[in-house]
């Protein structure tokens, strides 16, 4: 029999316990949990170093959206007994940190580090309300799935199931705003890609520099340039793409697609 490998990633102690303990009971599914976002990156690497990753997240739509310091300790209940899950997910779902040291990541910035981290890793969004532009963050991050977080069992496992085909599941009432929103998206990328290409090649570097987070003094030193010039790149830069500040110009160049520069190279 092919089992199915699942986290559930959820900072709330009763939700987690319970869906845990009922993907346990299905014969098919092991099942893990963990209790913050980087403590389900530190139980994905090890499941993935011990050869047993997992195939599906079930992540909270709402994880990390309160501090949390009470020591809650979600549970890992593999379907099975302990054996079912390498050694030590559970205790990795301990909430052990849930402030700023333990680098909190909230639902959607999971869904895209897993994303860019286990392309093979499928991940399904558990949301507690509609949320038609939240839904479509998270398809645009990556997830396969948003799913209420009050549905039945049955309906869970058909997605979890779905999801491992490829199909990507949405609740039906919000298909239409979801795809008004990803539409929206997509017209203001188009529009911000055309602004992007409007720049000369220098000044793109000096765009790629700014979402770099590089002020003008270490742009021009990067860029070997004196930094009058980089001053009026920088006008240019802003000038073309219709904003007035570099805050503005960086999030611009995000919609676009513009990654920041290579600062590892520039040290090198």
């Amino acid at each position: 029999m092919v089992r199915t490998r699942v986290l559930v990633v959820d900072d709330h102690r009763i939700f987690a316990e319970s869906l845990a303990a009922a993907l346990a009971a299905e014969p098919d599914v092991d099942v893990a949990a963990a209790g913050s976002g980087p403590a389900a990156l530190r139980c994905m690497e090890r499941a993935a170093a011990d050869g047993r990753g997992f195939d599906v997240l079930l992540v909270d739509a709402d994880l990390g959206a309160g501090t949390r310091l009470r020591g809650v300790r979600p549970a890992a209940v593999p379907a099975g007994g302990p054996a079912a899950v390498p050694d030590g997910a559970a205790r990795e779902g301990d909430v052990r940190g849930h402030g700023p040291r333990d680098g909190l990541v909230d639902g959607i910035s999971l869904v895209a580090g897993v994303r860019s981290g286990q392309p093979a890793v499928r991940t399904v969004v558990l949301a507690e309300r509609d949320d038609p532009r939240r839904a479509a963050l998270a398809l645009q991050a990556g997830a396969s799935g948003w799913v209420a977080k009050d549905c039945s069992l049955s309906r869970l496992l058909t997605v979890i199931r779905g999801v491992l085909r490829d199909e990507t599941h949405l609740p039906p009432a919000l298909l239409t705003e979801v795809l008004r929103e990803l539409t929206a998206a997509r017209r203001h990328r188009t529009e911000s890609e055309r602004l992007v290409e409007s720049l000369t090649p220098r000044e793109r570097e000096v765009l790629r520099c700014m979402v770099a987070g590089l002020g003008r003094k270490a742009v021009a030193e990067r860029l070997f340039l004196s930094p009058h010039t980089v001053r009026t790149h920088m006008q240019n830069v802003l000038g073309k793409l219709g904003v007035h500040s570099t805050l503005a110009a960086v999030a611009l160049a995000r919609r676009a697609g513009v990654g920041p520069a290579d600062l590892e190279e520039a040290a090198s």
